[in-house]
């Protein structure tokens, strides 16, 4: 069957549900004269006569009307298959998998999942966090979630966020009893609470201002994999933390915790989504990126 077929088939329904060719031409946006050379195609390809034609009627012949009964079902559910494709289209179905650093999924994934997982109810969302950097496609993901800075090139990237600062914060105790540290080195005489990634490297701590760069060797009482847990150390006057600002901004607000060295951290760029950039953007994932995208203003 080929797309000529359906045409006449089309047409014949609609002669047989108007029982007239003025009608059912209107109904299919064609002349009546097209309408019923694409009926004496049909009929000559399938050998028999569909409809009794007189001045003041047409009516189905027996043929016609045993015809009607075999096509009309399989019409009926082709329409409905197509219908249903369109609604999939427009309702995405199906698992997503997200692989995005803790921190990241906790501050920008987790605000937007319930109102994601309410809008599009047939997704499986799946979000595993990993602070090392993972190869999304041989892990089987459909995108990542990172800082921008360290995204792969031939990754397509949604910016999630603006631009960040780290801050270096401790509690006011701490400050009270240590000293605040003026410069970048002056850390080095500091109790700094640091964070280690999954594959074994501890988290330099870099600072920048007006082009010089300074890294700084730190050491301290304290090393782990955990952010949540560092930032309860630095609220227990242990020593200071080196975090995205966005991590401790409300015990910064709340004056639970301090900041130094504000002019040695520039602006960074903000985390993104990220996916592979040759391959079709799954519905799934195109509603995600929707949900969870930045706007500027809003």
């Amino acid at each position: 069957m080929d797309r000529t077929d359906f045409h006449h088939i089309a047409a014949f329904l609609a002669v047989a549900e108007h029982s007239s060719f003025r009608q059912a031409a209107r109904s299919r946006g064609l002349s009546p004269s097209a309408l019923s050379h694409a009926i004496k195609q049909l009929e000559e390809r399938l050998g028999m006569r569909l409809f009794n034609r007189t001045t003041r009627s047409v009516t189905l012949t027996d043929a016609g009307q045993h015809f009607l009964m075999q096509v009309r079902p399989a019409v009926e559910t082709l329409a409905a298959a197509i219908n249903e494709a369109q609604g999939r289209r427009d309702r995405p179905a199906g698992r997503l998998r997200i692989n995005a650093a803790k921190s990241a999924a906790l501050i920008f994934l987790a605000p937007a999942l319930a109102g994601f997982l309410e809008r599009y109810p047939e997704i499986e969302l799946e979000i595993a966090t990993d602070d090392r950097m993972v190869d999304i496609v041989a892990e089987g993901f459909d995108a990542g979630l990172r800082d921008a800075d360290g995204i792969p090139r031939d990754m397509i990237a949604v910016p999630l966020a603006p631009a960040f600062r780290f801050a270096a914060a401790a509690s006011p105790a701490y400050f009270a009893r240590n000293g605040r540290p003026q410069a970048p080195l002056d850390l080095l005489d500091h109790a700094c609470l640091r964070f280690r990634f999954a594959g074994g490297a501890i988290f330099r701590w870099d600072f920048e201002k007006s082009g010089e760069t300074v890294v700084v060797d730190i050491g301290g009482p304290l090393v782990s994999n955990d952010r949540a847990l560092l930032i309860a150390a630095a609220l227990a006057d242990v020593g200071l933390v080196f975090l995205p600002e966005t991590t401790v901004r409300e015990h910064i607000r709340a004056g639970r915790l301090g900041v130094v060295l504000q002019d040695w951290c520039p602006l960074q760029p903000g985390p993104a989504l990220y996916y592979p950039g040759h391959r079709h953007v799954p519905a799934t994932l195109q509603a995600f990126i929707r949900s969870v995208r930045y706007r500027e203003g809003g």
